[in-house]
C-alpha cells in the first residue's frame, strides 16, 4: 500500500471520527446535479475551458467536464461554481 493510499485512509478514519464531512477531509470535490439543468462544483481549482457546449473545471484530483447546449456560468466563487443549461454529460477525467 502506497503512502497516498495510507494518508486517504487516515484522513477518512478522522473525518470519521470527528464527524466531518469526506470531501472536506479528502479534499475532493462536491457535485451536486439537478436534473439536467444544473450542476454545483465545490472546491474546485478554476476553470480550464468554457463554451456553451463544454465546461472543464479543475479539481485537487484532475478535471470535471460538463458537455452540453447552450452551457452558461451562473455563479462562479472562490470554492464554487454553477453551470446551468441542458447538461448532456459530467465526467471525471
Amino acid at each position: 500500500m502506497g503512502w497516498r493510499n495510507v494518508r486517504n485512509k487516515l484522513r477518512r478514519t478522522m473525518a470519521e471520527v470527528l464527524e466531518i464531512p469526506g470531501e472536506v477531509a479528502l479534499d475532493l470535490p462536491k457535485i451536486i446535479l439537478v436534473g439536467n439543468v444544473h450542476v454545483v462544483i465545490e472546491n474546485h481549482r478554476g476553470i480550464v475551458e468554457y463554451t456553451t457546449e463544454s465546461v472543464r473545471v479543475l479539481v485537487p484530483a484532475g478535471e470535471v467536464a460538463v458537455r452540453g447546449r447552450e452551457l452558461v456560468l451562473r455563479n462562479i466563487l472562490p470554492d464554487e461554481l454553477c453551470i446551468e443549461g441542458q447538461i448532456e454529460s459530467l465526467c471525471f477525467t
